[in-house]
């Protein structure tokens, strides 16, 4: 693996050592792990946890909560292995080697109460140019947003929450594949500007949920009064508030 990196995420209570050069935490990560509403005692996987931005921070914010990352690539899941020695966190944080390609019975782990992904924001190498080898496990997802539906619903038991950060563009395609077994889906767009469409939708579904689908007040990340972010999604970020579902 190339050079390197040591960050902060979270306002600091999260240490994360990630590559220097390809896939680095972002946003995405954050409010994902924001959107995470697990309750005490509760047992939570992670699909792609990558080196464990989004994981590592949902336990920050969960301390109550125990935690399980999957990830395929071993230099990945080395780094999330470090990460979560280096918070503090074996204790009640594991990393899992797998694949969302392969069936969830195959990792001998018993179903969990909540599942999180930030899967790959493309399934055609032909929508966009071609990313570097150091992004494209992170860019394409090479069995289609489907093999990730199916693996989700599979992990989490019925009651279970599914909590997913992905396209807006994608929402359709979303709700369509969680809902062949899963329902109560509430939906919250995130915008870059007020003004601007959504490019980002967060989506929770419960496992055999069968209540009516609730599309929740957007997000907006940033203003033009010259401040990075609204106040809102500062907060966010800082961990000083969650995104909170209905």
């Amino acid at each position: 693996m190339d050079e390197i990196t040591e960050d902060r995420v979270l306002d600091g209570r999260v240490k994360l050592r990630q590559p220097a050069r390809g896939y680095r935490a972002g946003l995405d990560a954050a409010l994902l792990a924001a959107a995470c509403d697990a309750d005490p005692g509760a047992r939570v996987i992670e699909a792609g946890c990558g080196a464990g931005a989004a994981l590592l921070a949902a336990a920050a914010r969960r301390p109550e909560a125990s935690f399980t990352g999957l990830e395929r690539d071993p230099a990945a899941a080395a780094l999330a292995r470090e990460n979560v020695r280096l918070n503090g966190f074996a204790g009640r944080v594991r990393i899992v080697e797998g694949d969302v390609a392969g069936r969830f019975s195959a990792l001998g782990l018993p179903v969990f109460d909540a599942a999180l992904a930030n899967p790959p924001f493309f399934d055609d190498p032909a929508a966009l140019r071609a990313p570097s080898p150091e992004r494209r496990g992170a860019w394409m997802a090479d069995d289609g947003l489907a093999a990730w539906a199916g693996f989700l619903l599979k992990a989490v038991r019925d009651g279970g929450s599914i909590s997913v950060i992905h396209r807006a563009d994608r929402v359709a395609d979303l709700l369509a594949l969680l809902g062949e077994t899963a329902g109560s889906f509430q939906v919250r767009p995130v915008h870059p500007f007020a003004e601007q469409p959504a490019k980002r939708v967060l989506v929770r579904a419960l496992k055999a949920g069968r209540a009516p689908l609730k599309l929740l007040p957007p997000l907006v990340l940033h203003d033009r009064a010259g401040a990075k972010h609204t106040a809102e999604a500062e907060a966010i970020l800082r961990g000083a508030a969650a995104l909170d579902w209905l």
